[in-house]
């Protein structure tokens, strides 16, 4: 007997019948003998819905009647998944975040995990029941109730399985698995067996939208195994795993292409003691995120400063980087919106050579002119014009062999 946790999110149980399927698929998993765990999304569209409902009324609502708004999403899916699992003759029972024993720490919509309190359902599982559990929510010591932000659903699954030392903790979406690069992008791509949390963690945090970086760091933390598979189809998925010798064999695991950047060239600096500590100062006052991050010698008396953020956070950017030259007597800010970040990841590439000649020479192949470099120990990420970004991970991708055979 295994002990399995399954997250299904918001386009698997979109509606009425998605929600019958998703019963079925635990059923299945129900009848061979396994204790079942599930965790579910809201509805796909719903908290969007909710959001744009509480706005109308308050352009800017309390963070926690927000909480206490959304978590309504998740707890609509979960009592309709318990009743389609009694339909099927299974014995289930639905739990809040917080009845499941989440206990968070007290950010209102960006709450963090601080412990887990499973005693609730191991009961029900003892009862041989499956225990549907909302994601994304928990309650603090006040026992109000919190929600952990964006991918917090993926991240309450992996919680629960580490709490409840399950077997695997399986998430389902509407891909099923984890690609070399995005399929969209190169129909070329190939789906990964398996992949290393390190790899995984990059992958996610440099623009693949399978699984949220914090739920990958989570399962790292905690050794859970997870699989990202297809709720709509029973074809193997990627498993997520700790790294084992094997995988150093594969140089490159996969291709990434973030396009939500933005370039911030700052020119004619003071170049003096503390100046790169006051612009990065007023960027993390910002809640602005740097990224990559390239300086040139200074000379005359000034030096120039290049960084990418989030496109999203490129205004408030400059407008934070105009307030300190401001202050520091001279220079300019120019923005550059028209820019990607490729990025080639593998753990391979810490016992293999020539990755970035590799890389380089596949970029000029696709006429793509190098703006910025950022390396670590498995990645390399470059900044190139989005115009022709599609052609070059093309290329980068069949440079390093990642192209599937052809049938």
């Amino acid at each position: 007997m295994a002990r399995i946790v399954k997250k299904f999110g918001g386009t698997s149980v979109g509606d009425v019948d998605r929600i019958k399927n998703v019963a079925k698929i635990v059923k299945e998993e129900y009848d061979r003998g396994n204790e079942v765990v599930v965790v579910v999304s809201a509805r796909s569209g719903v908290t969007n819905e909710l959001v744009a409902r509480a706005k109308a009324i308050n352009s800017t609502p309390n963070d926690r009647e927000m909480d206490m708004l959304l978590v309504a999403g998740e707890q609509e899916t979960i009592a309709l998944t318990a009743m389609a699992l009694h339909a099927e003759g299974v014995g289930a029972v639905s739990m809040t975040g917080g009845q499941a024993g989440i206990k968070t720490d007290f950010a209102h919509t960006r709450a963090r995990i601080v412990s887990m309190e499973c005693e609730e359902i191991e009961k029900a599982l003892q009862e041989k029941k499956v225990v549907i559990v909302a994601g994304f929510q928990g309650t603090n010591d006040d026992g109000l109730v919190t929600t952990l932000g964006r991918g917090g659903s993926d991240l309450s699954a992996i919680a629960l399985a580490a709490g409840l030392k399950a077997d695997i903790c399986q998430v389902f979406t509407d891909v099923d698995g984890v690609y070399t690069a995005d399929p969209r992008i190169v129909p070329l791509a190939t789906k990964i067996p398996e992949i290393s949390y390190e790899e995984m963690l990059e992958l996610a945090s440099l623009g693949t939208k399978v699984m949220q970086a914090r739920s990958v760091e989570f399962a790292n933390k905690y050794n859970v195994t997870f699989e990202v598979r297809s709720s709509f189809n029973n074809n193997p998925g990627t498993i997520v795993k700790q790294e084992v010798s094997s995988m150093e064999d594969v140089v490159v695991r996969g291709v990434a292409l973030d396009k939500n950047q933005a370039k911030v060239m700052v020119g004619n600096i003071p170049d003096k003691p503390g100046s790169a500590a006051k612009l990065f100062d007023a960027l993390a006052s910002a809640n602005v995120i740097v990224d990559m991050i390239v300086q040139n010698l200074g000379r005359n008396g000034v030096a120039n400063m290049t960084f990418t953020v989030p496109r999203d956070d490129s205004e408030r950017a400059r407008v934070a980087v105009e307030k300190v030259l401001e202050e520091l007597g001279g220079g300019e800010v120019t923005l550059f919106g028209d820019i990607v970040k490729l990025s080639v990841v593998g753990i391979g590439m810490r016992s293999h050579s020539g990755v970035a000649s590799t890389l380089f020479s596949a970029l000029a192949e696709a006429k793509s002119n190098i703006q910025i470099i950022s390396t670590s120990e498995i990645k390399i990420s470059v900044v190139i014009d989005e115009e022709g970004a599609a052609d070059a991970v093309r290329i980068v991708h069949t440079a390093f062999g990642l192209d599937k055979a052809e049938a």
